[in-house]
């Protein structure tokens, strides 16, 4: 099977546990990843370099740990990992989530299958406290159409989660120096310059929810930047000025709500 690499930014607020955890779901892959290439976005602690080492002296062969010294941001910590990255196959992967251990295995397979996709991405298990308590899934559209139309209002894919092909994300510029929303942003631009994509139905990845997550769900920062990235993609003539109005009423509306109610509503309507 084609060989692929593991893409991973880690800056210096990220807890050393969850970092384990994360990296461990990689290594105990079912299809082991040829390489993990991790960004450190600027200074990290030395509890998080400690994982680092531990992983780099278990695996030698398998870490390319690359970095620069001062904070970057998400974007931009991606592109520079990219640069690293040897293989056309790209697994992105957070370092406070866990992966399945036969995600890589089925989204290999999937793109041997149909090699016209760019991104194949799945279904994700949000969890608390430890993935035997998930609360929630977030399911996103299987099929090319249906990730075409809902991309244009909402994010198609869950970023965790996705594969991607190298050379197709570098061909649309790779991530934009956004603070937030870098993921929708880049397929966005993928989907409507021709990129061919799909969902896995089934969840592949256990995505971690917390209170620090429902914090930056309801900032003005994330809530101006989503409206801002729709607002992009109309002015390229992919998304609609109604798509706009509707997702600028829709998250000023969550960004007013109190946290317990935005929560409820994303439990029981904007989850399964």
């Amino acid at each position: 099977m084609e060989k692929y690499s593991v893409l991973m930014s880690l800056y210096i607020k990220e807890k050393p546990e969850y970092l384990d955890l994360a990296i461990k779901s990689m290594v105990e892959q079912t299809l082991k990843p040829d390489e993990i290439v991790i960004v450190k976005d600027g200074p990290i602690t030395d509890e998080l370099q400690a994982v680092l080492d531990k992983y780099s002296a278990t695996y030698p062969e398998l870490f390319n740990i690359v970095g620069y010294e001062k904070n970057r941001g998400l974007g931009l910590a991606l592109n520079f990992g990219l640069e690293h990255c040897r293989n056309e196959l790209v697994a992105r992967m957070d370092t406070d989530d866990i992966s399945k251990p036969e995600r890589c295995e089925k989204q290999v397979k999937a793109f041997e299958e149909h090699s016209e996709n760019s991104i194949i991405g799945s279904a994700v298990d949000e969890f608390y406290g430890t993935p035997d308590n998930v609360t929630a899934r977030r399911v996103v559209p299987c099929n090319y159409r249906e990730i075409y139309q809902f991309a244009k209002k909402r994010s198609a894919f869950n970023h965790p989660s996705v594969m991607y092909r190298k050379s197709k994300v570098i061909e649309f510029d790779g991530y934009a120096n956004l603070r937030r929303n870098q993921d929708v942003d880049l397929f966005g631009r993928m989907l409507f310059g021709g990129c061919k994509a799909m969902n896995f139905e089934e969840s592949l990845l256990w995505f971690r929810s917390d209170e620090n997550l429902a914090k930056r769900r309801k900032s003005w920062e994330n809530t101006w930047s989503y409206i801002d990235t729709i607002n992009r993609f109309r002015k390229m003539g992919y998304s609609s000025f109604m798509d706009v109005a509707i997702i600028a009423c829709a998250q000023t509306v969550m960004y007013l709500m109190p946290i317990s109610v935005q929560n409820w509503l994303y439990k029981n309507f904007l989850r399964k």
